[in-house]
């Protein structure tokens, strides 16, 4: 399989960024000797030349969003190309393993992937015979060369840094994956099982080097949490500033580790981080103890005036609806939000986020779940649940529609806060609160990456 394009990798959607869910692995079988084709279909069309020539189609599916699309992808290779060996890899590849193998998919990878996909690339180069490999996570340190970027579309057709009214082209890297934490939640934990694999400070930089001489003035650290290893974040933020002074960054870390390196934090402002996404999640003890969260309300509290007399803006992600989680504890998360002038802060996206339930998620094996849980939707990659308050399961239809729409409109955060709040009121049978910010159209927003979405 050593001819241009026998191997074609396939990214479906990241969060708006160039896929290093395919420029790692292309690194990996470039070393190998290969020469795989790369496609993004979240920004370029199907290439059905290019599915028609390979001999195997490797389908990177690191969220739910992309394993949906990546499931109409593959039905789209067998149609031009039924002997192609169809590759699923990735997070939710490992926790929908069984689905994929009894619809099409002839091998699944999880966990530290691009070795095993040279090895079976070689096996099935041996032989030429379909080999399904095995869908158990490999959790084997890995010898990493630089991602290879090229072939795949440009920076500027991905998410940006706004700032000042200003757009930048922004570079994604990871100095780490896996994780050393067990939230319910998450599809990390049943894949990494509290692992955490550190990629080599030399690795990144060059990654970043790339990447800036791309145009890129902007890095996102994109590791599940940036501060698991808070020695080789700063070392690499350092090594960031001084070889690129003017360079800027923002990076995702857990509200605990946050606090628990306080320290640091004016240092990442200092060297050019500009904000921290946080999953905060909700307000309510009760809904962070059944995640496993390992913060507190009062820490988010202690954690937000910490981050931001440091400098860094602060950009809560929620999961704004549970099966525990109140109208009350609904309504308490946009008075925070809007209290604590967050309002900007917040993609609006954030407040329709229900909780996700995958096969092999951790939830399933608490009791907590148990009540609300319902059957598994196979195609849809989750399991149903239903909230004991019915109001609840309605507001989320009807802030779903809202925020989709005002999406799709460019509509401004703050009005987009205004009429969720108003939808809100008007189901808690409590008089309508206009949002003071829905007016003010000459605010300073703070820094952002222009995708809105999640998950």
């Amino acid at each position: 399989m050593k001819e241009p394009g026998a191997i074609l990798l396939v990214a479906c959607y990241e969060l708006g960024h160039q896929p290093l869910a395919v420029a790692w692995p292309a690194a990996f079988l470039e070393r190998a000797g290969y020469r795989p084709a790369v496609m993004d279909i979240s920004v370029t069309p199907f290439d059905e030349e290019k599915a028609r020539h390979a001999r195997v189609v490797a389908i990177s599916v690191p969220m739910h969003t992309a394993l949906r699309l990546g499931q109409s992808v593959a039905a789209r290779v067998r149609a031009v190309n039924p002997a192609a060996h169809v590759v699923f890899y990735g997070l939710y590849a490992t926790l929908n393993a069984e689905y994929l193998l009894a619809h099409g998919a002839h091998s699944v990878l999880g966990g530290e992937v691009e070795q095993k996909l040279v090895e079976l690339v070689r096996g099935l180069e041996g032989n030429g015979e379909h080999h399904t490999a095995s869908a158990t996570p490999t959790l084997a340190r890995l010898d990493f060369p630089a991602p290879h970027r090229a072939g795949l579309p440009s920076l500027d057709r991905y998410a940006k840094l706004e700032r000042d009214g200003r757009l930048e082209l922004a570079g994604y890297v990871e100095a780490s994956r896996g994780c050393l934490h067990h939230c319910r939640h998450c599809p990390i934990p049943p894949v990494y099982g509290g692992r955490f694999f550190a990629v080599p400070r030399d690795v990144v930089m060059a990654d970043i080097r790339q990447l800036i001489a791309a145009g890129a003035t902007h890095i996102t650290f994109g590791d599940p949490d940036f501060l698991n290893g808070p020695t080789h974040a700063l070392r690499l933020a350092r090594e960031l500033h001084r070889e690129f002074p003017a360079a800027t960054f923002d990076f995702t870390a857990k509200v605990e580790h946050l606090r628990r390196h306080e320290r640091h934090l004016g240092e990442l402002a200092r060297l050019g981080g500009l904000f921290v996404v946080s999953a905060v999640e909700s307000l309510s003890d009760a809904v962070l103890q059944h995640l496993a969260k390992g913060h507190t309300r009062d820490d988010v509290a202690h954690v937000l005036k910490a981050v931001g007399a440091a400098g860094i803006a602060f950009r809560p992600t929620w999961v704004a609806f549970t099966p525990w989680t109140t109208l009350d504890d609904y309504v308490e998360m946009l008075d925070f939000v809007s209290d604590e002038g967050l309002i900007d802060h917040v993609d609006p996206v954030q407040y329709s986020i229900r909780l996700l339930v995958p096969p092999g998620s951790l939830l399933l094996h608490t009791a907590a779940m148990r009540p609300s849980l319902g059957e598994l939707v196979p195609e849809g990659f989750h399991y149903r649940w239903q909230h004991p308050d019915p109001r609840m399961d309605a507001l989320h239809a009807e802030v779903s529609t809202l925020v989709a729409d005002a999406a799709e409109r460019r509509e401004d955060a703050a009005v987009t806060f205004g009429r969720i709040r108003a939808i809100v009121d008007r189901v808690a049978g409590a008089a309508s609160r206009a949002s003071e910010m829905a007016l003010a159209g000459d605010r300073r927003r703070p820094p952002r990456l222009t995708e809105p979405w999640f998950c």
